[in-house]
């Protein structure tokens, strides 16, 4: 089964870690990344920009869309980054997830993929 993890923290905007400690943290990922990938766990992970990089799109009740600047809502975490990995089960997914390095620094929400098929005029589970 395919798992998203996604990785909130704070670390990276807080001032908690020193330059050298993030320098660290992100070492510790590279190292965790190239393991789930010698071991076929790893489909894709990455980091994320800050959030006030980020832009918002909702439709406008017409036929478009608005585009605004985020962040909007008003948080102490923010989604820093994710990995979508497989595994057995959600166990194996939670064992997995407990052992990304920004773990220790704030949450990380596991949820399993829907892999959704067309058949006939219904998108259907597969």
């Amino acid at each position: 089964m395919r798992f998203l993890c996604l990785i909130y923290t704070t670390v990276d905007v807080d001032g908690r870690l020193s330059p050298n400690e993030m320098n660290h943290l992100i070492g510790e990922h590279f190292v965790f990344d190239e393991g789930l990938r010698r071991d076929g766990t790893m489909i894709v992970s990455d980091a994320l920009a800050l959030r006030d990089k980020s832009i918002v799109i909702r439709p406008n009740g017409g036929d478009g869309f608005s585009v605004t600047d985020g962040p909007f809502a008003e948080t102490k975490e923010h989604l820093a980054g994710f990995y979508l990995i497989e595994a057995a089960d959600l166990d194996g997914a939670v064992d997995i997830a407990k052992r990304i390095p920004s773990a220790r620094y704030g949450a990380v929400e596991i949820r399993p993929v829907r892999i959704l098929t067309l058949r006939g005029d219904l998108a259907e589970e597969g």
